[in-house]
Parts: structure tokens; sequence; C-alpha cells
């Protein structure tokens, strides 16, 4: 009886001799494991070998991508944003002021949002940060006005439909100006409302392990916007259902003082007083902590997401990234929210934490280093051992850049080109084994027609 013939192997992809490489790996020798390039599987989605310089690839048959004019790095990893802000981008009346005024100004604005202005937001800041190179972004979502209960489920269509892994927070506003906070009241909801869709979206949408494409983080969003209770709740549910947490912490000087003058507390202990210490956390900006404060975050394994772009326009202050990592403490990169950074571009936010920090520490911060945060640091953030490298066994997430133009003339090492230079978009993106940039476009949308709906909603917002 004849039998069935063997199944043909499917075709493996070899990014073959890349102009230069970041694997993102501690113990890969200056990149040189993956000279030759890198071997993925698209089928499968994942890393299958790294080819050092002269090698061929091990696994096989492999269709070839020549990347001899490439820089190739692990796809970046965006961990604090507020998609929504995209409408509100360089709005005159708050160009020049900071933080706690930049928003009782937008507050009201904001609350006037729709599920359609959401989606169109979450598509467009999705789609910058893409062709940044970004294929992971964290959102800090905490607007739940009338109208706009179902947010996040709005949010997490619309990533789906672009391709992109997402972690969606589902924040919170529950301290309403009456009762002493900052945000309106008609932005505020109850806590048991809040506990009770937080468990309802990770149920519906929290995937697990690698691969994950869809995750949900519980997210209050600061000490001047949300109860004690409700952090300390959120904290009890998260641990409950074995989610992460996130909320800003440490921005301002103001908030500082908010936080001794209403709870008796530095930001530290508040933090800990609610049961946030933990490996689970990851703080957005984290700015004013002293040094006890520093070692006691780096102990616990608390993450800060290290936002240059919006602290400088805020001038909220520096993040202490150095000596947070020295302790301990993981650190990645966001760029935060379009009506602060004005821009969701992850590669440029890399260059930017580099120059702030060098102000900072001086010229041993490295550009390896600067998008090592933008890589494996802001992995470790969202708890992903499978994001941020180029290993075997990781998620084919990458990004690969051109060097071929005019701000690139008389360079001479590629790696260190990217941010000296000033790279801000990548020509080709794939996550998941599946190209969603190639030739500096997205597969599947239509941007000017992106740009013009989001462009019409944002004037309709503020108008």
């Amino acid at each position: 009886m004849p039998t069935d013939p063997a199944p043909a192997r499917r075709a493996l992809l070899w990014l073959r001799e890349p102009l230069a490489v970041l694997t993102g790996d501690d113990t890969a020798d200056r990149d040189a494991a993956a000279a030759g390039g890198v071997v993925v599987d698209p089928a499968a989605g994942t890393v299958v070998e790294l080819v050092p310089a002269g090698g061929t690839p091990a696994a096989g048959p492999c269709t070839v991508l020549d990347a001899r004019e490439h820089v190739l790095l692990p796809g970046l990893i965006n961990t604090h944003h507020h998609f929504f802000q995209t409408l509100t981008r360089a709005w005159a009346p708050v160009v020049d002021v900071p933080l706690f005024p930049w928003l009782t100004r937008l507050y009201p604005v904001w609350a006037r949002l729709t599920p359609e202005d959401l989606r169109l937001a979450t598509t467009a800041a999705m789609a910058e940060l893409l062709l940044s190179g970004c294929t992971t972004a964290a959102d800090h979502h905490y607007l739940f006005p009338d109208g706009m209960e179902h947010s996040v489920d709005v949010q997490v269509e619309a990533a789906r439909a672009l391709g992109m892994r997402a972690v969606l927070t589902r924040g919170s506003m529950s301290l309403g100006r009456r009762d002493g906070g900052l945000p309106p009241q008609e932005t505020v909801q109850e806590a048991g409302t809040i506990l009770a869709d937080s468990a309802r979206l990770v149920a519906a949408h929290h995937e697990r392990g690698p691969g994950a494409r869809i995750q949900i983080a519980l997210a209050p969003c600061s000490p001047f916007s949300v109860t004690r209770e409700i952090m300390r709740d959120t904290a009890v549910l998260a641990q409950e259902l074995d989610v992460r947490l996130h909320t800003h912490l440490a921005e301002t000087v103001d908030e500082e003082q908010f936080c001794r003058e209403r709870f008796g507390l530095r930001t530290v202990d508040y933090l800990e007083s609610t049961g946030w210490l933990t490996d689970r956390t990851w703080l957005a900006h984290g700015i004013h902590f002293d040094d006890d404060e520093v070692a006691r975050l780096g102990a616990a394994g608390v993450g800060v997401a290290h936002c240059p772009s919006s602290n400088m326009r805020l001038a909220s202050g520096t993040c202490r990234a150095l000596e947070l990592e020295d302790a301990g403490a993981p650190v990645g990169l966001g760029v935060d929210g379009s009506a602060s950074n004005d821009a969701s571009n992850l590669l440029l936010e890399a260059r930017q934490a580099l120059y702030v920090q060098r102000l900072r520490y001086g010229a041993q911060v490295g550009v390896r280093q600067a998008l090592g945060w933008a890589t494996r640091g802001s992995a470790r953030l969202l708890g992903r051992e499978d994001l941020g490298v180029l290993r075997p066994g990781a998620q084919a997430d990458l990004a690969m850049f051109r060097l071929d133009g005019l701000r690139f003339s008389g360079a001479h090492d590629p790696l260190s080109a990217l941010l000296l230079c000033g790279a801000d978009r990548a020509d080709r993106v794939m996550v998941g084994g599946r190209w969603l940039v190639t030739d500096g476009r997205i597969e599947g949308l239509d941007l000017e027609e992106l740009i013009a709906a989001h462009t019409a909603a944002a004037r309709r917002l503020v108008g």
C-alpha cells in the first residue's frame, strides 16, 4: 500500500548579512553571533537561528532577504503612552505650561472623546510607533466618561486590525476635584465600576505565555487622581488575576507635595502603603526619588518607564536611569502621550534618552545602552522574556533601517548612526514573523485616509 509522501519542510527566512545588528542579548559578543544574519520561521513567528559572519544557516531551506543595506534591531517596545492624546498635539493653550495646569486645561477637552475618536487616535498612535520600528506598545487609558465605558475594547480591536502587540492598561480616575483631586467629576468613576470592568477586560482579552499579542494591565492613573483605596484594591485584584500594575509616580515636585499633604507620605512610601512595591509594578517617569527610594525600588524589582521628551517638554526633571538600573530596577522607554511629547516615535525617544542621560551622567551612557532600554529593558518592564531580543526561540519581532539618506552620509558606525544621525523611520518591520511594514509603508493601511479622518476628529474635539 503506498504511503503518503513526507510533508514538505516549510521555508524559513534568512535576513542575510545585515549592515549591523543588535541582538539585545547580554550574552552576545558585540553582536558578532548574528553578523551573518538572523533566520526566522514566519509560520511559527519565532527566531530560529543566529548566523555568524561568513556562515550559512544550519536550518533550512531558507528564502533569503538581502539585508546588506539594513541595520537590524529587535522590535522596539514602548512602555508608556496615552493614545487618545494624539488628538490634542501642540494645542496652543498648553504649549508653555507645566504638568498640573497642562492637565487641568486638557481634562475638559478629553472628556468629549467618542469611541470613534479613540479608534482613530489609537490607530494613528500605533501606526506612528510602528513606522519608527516599534512592535509592542503599552497604552495607559484612564478616561471613561459617559459613552466611553468600552474604551479598552475599542483599543483591542484597533490593535488587532493593525497587527501590533499591545499591553492595554485599564486605567482609572476615582478622585475628582470635589474630593481634593485634580480631574473634573465627569471624568471619574466609582471604585466598584473600575474593579468590575478591570476583571472583565482581563477575562475577555488577556493572553498569556510566549507570543501573546494582547495583554491587559491595571493602571490607576496617579496619586492626584485616584483614592488610596482604589490603589490598594487594584493591587489585590492584579495579584488575584496575575496581571501587571502600572501608574504615574514621582513625575513632578507638585506631585510629591500633593502626596505629602494628602497622605502624609513621600511617593515611594505611599506606593508601599498600597501594596505596589512589587516586581509586578512598572512606573511612568520616576523622576523625583531620593537615594533610599532608588534602593528600595531596585530591591523590590519595580520597573521605571523613562519618558525623556515628555519630561523635557513639561520641565518635569530627569529620571535617574543609571542609578535605578544599578539598584536592580528595570528601565525601559516610553514616548508618553502625544500631548506632552507631541510625537509617537520610539527610535527618536531612544536618541533623546541617550542625550538627556549623558547630561546627567556623562558620555559613559552608550548608544547600545539607550537601544537596550528601548528593547530588552522595556520587555522586562512588561514581564516579557520572549520580546526585545533576537535569539533562538524569541518572537520574530524586528525592525530594519536603511542608512541611505543625506543625514547618514559620511557615517562610519551604522548602529551608532541610527541614534546619532537621527534615524526616524523603519524600512521594514516584522511582528511574529509577519511583515507589517515594507518599503516604509504599513501593509493594508490607507495612511492618507487615516490622517484626514484623525485630523478632522482632532479639530472637532478642541472646537
